[in-house]
């Protein structure tokens, strides 16, 4: 298949280009670069052993959407493309609402100028809002606390209808935990512009020493050490759950919501821990008041996956600590 990836050259984008790739598919990236580089591509380029083809360009340009879906002969679309910090949303509300809702009408209306309706959308467990039991299954309400949880919601709303309009569309929601870890390469991983809103980067980077300490956002939470429990995923473990998605939309019409997730809960506490063994480096940390908008506690029920997508979670903690304490010492060596 040929296959479009807004957002390719970004931190999932990128590692779900590999996975197609190495599967057989024609990759194409679209992406605006504003939180990742064209260094993406031609990292992508080692690995996969063939340039792929990139398109600089925003997701709310239809008319250039358009013409990169006729110019690919595109079959499916993977939608990535978006703002994605739970904080800066709450900060940024307009932003995230223009860039991740706007931008997901434009690629629908250059999608069905183009006839093309097979869709995998990058969503979150941030639209269960806060969890009224656990683990998350895909039958919790859903109810987003923040800014980027509601575009998200909306979002997957938005798909439901269009679905519901016309029986030939196929539409998955994917509903990440947190992804983490790079591609066992050490050529690509997450490595954001400016100050990293994401967890795990910011480790690595305090354990580098190009940070001074982490802050913890709470320690009265109601877990079993007061820090925040999340459900952290390997990113090429993520990226085999786009393949198997896009899989199964071959045969399932529809609009399909499944979570990806390990199905365990991790602390801010544990996740310095096991990183720490990792790199045999330090990561000082202070913690600090709480976020607007964060979960106490967050994890997926992930059996809809393995039973639909014949799709699990295979790679450890261990795993995830140790490839992105490599891609972190790769990048140092290697800024571009």
């Amino acid at each position: 298949m040929n296959i479009l990836l807004t957002g390719g050259a970004g931190y999932i984008g990128s590692h779900t280009a590999v996975v197609l790739t190495q599967a057989g598919h024609k990759v194409v990236l679209y992406d605006n670069l504003c939180n990742s580089s064209s260094s993406v591509v031609d990292r992508l380029g080692q690995i996969a052993g063939q340039r792929l083809a990139f398109i600089q360009g925003d997701i709310r340009d239809t008319g250039l959407l358009g013409h990169a879906l006729r110019a690919h002969a595109i079959d499916a679309v993977i939608h990535f493309a978006g703002l994605k910090a739970v904080g800066e949303s709450v900060e940024k509300p307009v932003e995230y609402y223009a860039n991740n809702v706007q931008g997901t009408i434009s690629l629908l209306q250059a999608m069905q100028s183009e006839h093309i309706k097979t869709l995998v959308f990058s969503s979150s467990a941030t639209v269960y809002g806060e969890p009224q039991y656990l683990p998350l299954d895909e039958n919790h309400p859903t109810s987003a606390t923040n800014a980027y949880g509601r575009s998200k919601l909306h979002i997957e709303e938005m798909l439901s209808d269009v679905a519901r309009s016309d029986a030939s569309w196929r539409i998955a929601c994917l509903r990440y935990f947190n992804p983490v870890g790079a591609h066992d390469s050490g050529l690509i991983g997450e490595n954001p512009r400016g100050t990293p809103n994401n967890l795990m980067p910011y480790i690595a980077q305090v354990a580098a020493g190009e940070r001074s300490e982490l802050n913890v956002f709470g320690d009265d939470y109601a877990t079993p050490d007061g820090t925040g429990v999340r459900d952290y995923i390997h990113v090429m473990d993520l990226a085999e759950g786009h393949l198997a998605a896009l899989d199964y939309l071959g045969s399932h019409a529809g609009w399909h919501a499944i979570n990806l997730g390990t199905g365990k809960g991790t602390s801010v506490l544990e996740m310095i821990r096991a990183f720490e063994f990792a790199s045999g480096r330090p990561v000082p940390y202070r913690v600090v008041p709480r976020r607007p908008g964060d979960v106490a506690v967050c994890y997926a029920k992930a059996e809809k996956a393995s039973r639909e997508l014949q799709w699990s979670a295979k790679r450890s903690l261990a795993d995830m600590c140790h490839s992105t304490w490599d891609f972190q010492r790769q990048s140092e060596s290697d800024p571009t």
